[in-house]
């Protein structure tokens, strides 16, 4: 995830590894970071869909 991303998200690598091990899902921080950052595009797509819907 982009630097500027994680500054921003309130769930950081390290606390998204705690909550996949949890639930059974063993990750490494490195890919907790391209999960965040996966998930932070959906997002960004989803925001702007909605948006172009609404015009």
């Amino acid at each position: 995830m982009k630097e500027s991303h994680l500054k921003r998200s309130n769930v950081t690598p390290e606390k998204a590894v705690k909550i996949l091990n949890k639930h059974g899902t063993i990750v490494t921080v490195e890919e907790a970071k391209k999960i965040l950052e996966l998930a932070y595009n959906f997002c960004i797509l989803s925001v702007n869909q909605t948006i172009r819907n609404k015009k």
